[in-house]
């Protein structure tokens, strides 16, 4: 990952856009639905926002001159579409003056690029290829466009004006984001994505005890558990539907060092991870019982299957001793996730001893 994905407040400064023509007027409609201010030198001298919406048009300051003498105290990026050298040049300028600037189809004067954005409200998904390709990104953009609920950004901005009064009520920290969870997967959340927003706050309002909801122990604290998950073959796209909300929802991943690092980037970004090797399996058993003790939902990622020999059968018995809740997701064995080209032969052949194992989903 070369390019770190992040999200500009347009609406904390003025935004620099330097062009003219069609690439200059695309950037001008994503600028202005984001809510920017907007300091437009088109090198046409023609600003035409006729097709902005009047409370967006207003927005768009029309400038004139030089763009390579423009004021750029306070401005927060600086965007170049359909500008040629002249972009170019302001590009290194605003470079020097420490400023993200974005030149289109240009990654050697960028310090930035333009995803492709899929926009729900509250909810904003920016897809980027590195700047390889635009139409990878789009194709990507589609289908997130058609698998994503139309009211997932309600559904934020539902959580948005609940959240600081629930987590007052929540004194455990791991007990807010299960609370969250649940609500989300659950009921209310349902309700919000079905736009019966009232039958959904209502429904929130009812909640006696927030941390009881969340799963919380008689003591308040948050439960612990443990999840022994396979990792398969080696494909990310053979982990089990299981395992990977396994790894989302986890509070801390202890994995064998052999496990694919494709596997490892489904982990949540902010979970922590803990390489094990095979002569530490003790020590990481003893770690993994105190992490859940202490209420984290802790996921044991054996590379392949947790069964066989010197796979999960110690870690159950110990969290069967400590009794800590666990649970087990087994992985797709090599021979059932290998693709062999097809041979007529094969038809004929007897069946394969022995049976693969995969998990439910």
């Amino acid at each position: 990952m070369r390019f770190l994905p992040v999200f500009l407040d347009l609406q904390s400064g003025p935004v620099l856009l330097i062009g003219s023509g069609e690439l200059a007027q695309a950037k001008l409609r994503v600028l202005a639905a984001a809510g920017a201010q907007v300091r437009w030198y088109a090198m046409s001298g023609d600003h035409d926002v006729s097709g902005l919406e009047g409370a967006q048009a207003a927005k768009i300051e029309r400038a004139t001159g030089d763009p390579l003498t423009a004021d750029l105290h306070g401005v927060v990026a600086v965007f170049c579409a359909g500008a040629g050298d002249v972009g170019v040049a302001v590009a290194a300028r605003a470079k020097s003056l420490g400023l993200p600037v974005n030149v289109m189809d240009d990654l050697a004067h960028s310090s930035f690029i333009f995803p492709a954005i899929v926009d729900r409200g509250d909810v904003v998904i920016a897809i980027g290829t590195g700047g390889a390709s635009p139409v990878v990104a789009r194709r990507v953009r589609e289908r997130i466009e058609a698998a994503l609920p139309s009211r997932i950004g309600e559904l934020a901005n539902f959580i948005g004006r609940f959240r600081k009064s629930i987590h007052e009520r929540i004194p455990e920290f791991l007990l807010r984001r299960r609370f969250w969870e649940k609500v989300i997967d659950g009921k209310i959340g349902a309700l919000v994505l079905s736009g019966r927003d009232s039958e959904a706050e209502a429904a929130l309002n009812e909640i006696d005890d927030p941390s009881a909801f969340a799963g919380a122990l008689s003591s308040g604290a948050a439960e612990g558990s443990v999840t022994l998950a396979g990792a398969g073959p080696g494909d990310p796209d053979l982990l089990t539907v299981k395992a990977l909300r396994a790894l989302q929802d986890a509070d801390i991943v202890f994995h064998d060092e052999d496990v694919a690092s494709d596997i490892l980037d489904r982990i949540r970004r902010d979970a922590a991870r803990v390489a094990v090797s095979r002569g530490d399996q003790d020590a990481a058993i003893a770690q993994i019982v105190a992490a859940a003790k202490a209420g984290r939902r802790v996921v044991l990622l054996r590379a392949g299957d947790v069964y066989g020999p010197g796979r999960g059968g110690k870690a159950i018995a110990a969290l069967r001793e400590a009794g800590v809740t666990h649970f087990v997701i087994p992985g797709v064995v090599a021979d059932f996730g290998e693709v062999r080209p097809f041979s007529p032969s094969a038809l004929s052949r007897p069946p394969r001893s022995g049976t693969a194992k995969a998990s439910n989903n």
